[in-house]
């Protein structure tokens, strides 16, 4: 099943779905089909990738923020993200994305994603997003905050999300 197909599947049945605060977690569940697969019969390295953008989307979508998002000219963009395997994914396994965001700093919003099947995880990332309008420059995340309706001054990030952000920034200076 083509990744095109899920996407109008969250777009067609997230009205059903449960409606969810944008700090809160969401579930997506999924399956694996035979396009999903690599050379080794199990789901595909960069699909996972690909898949966690629907997670992405279906929190966007549960907490009423793509609308918001939409009507203000603003868009996503993956800046980075960093994924662990843990297990294999079989062909026609069923599999939920579960999506929360950790937090933000003065320039991006980090959110962690776990991939599990049968209450075992199965892979985990981290993704540090920035939102950019149509019309051209980033919109800072105090102006996210805002327009997702949380009351919040600040946000406190984990350390070791912290620590993510230097040693991807000292890779990138190096490289």
């Amino acid at each position: 099943m083509n990744l095109f197909f899920r996407l109008l599947h969250l777009l067609l049945f997230s009205r059903t779905r449960s409606r969810v605060d944008v700090l809160d977690e969401v579930t997506t569940p999924f399956r694996v089909w035979p396009t999903d697969l690599d050379v080794n019969r199990h789901m595909t390295n960069g699909k996972y990738l690909s898949i966690l953008d629907l997670g992405r989307v279906d929190l966007m979508l549960r907490s009423g923020l793509f609308g918001v998002l939409r009507g203000e000219g603003i868009y996503p963009v993956v800046a980075s993200q960093a994924i662990r395997y843990r297990r294999s994914l079989p062909l026609f396994a069923r599999f939920g994305v579960r999506t929360r965001v950790l937090g933000w700093d003065d320039r991006f919003i980090f959110l962690k994603q776990t991939f599990e099947r049968s209450g075992e995880k199965v892979a985990s990332a981290v993704v540090k997003g920035i939102f950019l309008r149509k019309s051209g420059g980033r919109v800072p995340p105090e102006e996210l905050v805002q327009l997702m309706g949380i009351e919040m001054s600040g946000s406190t990030l984990p350390e070791w999300v912290g620590q993510w952000v230097e040693s991807e920034d000292a890779a990138w200076v190096d490289a």
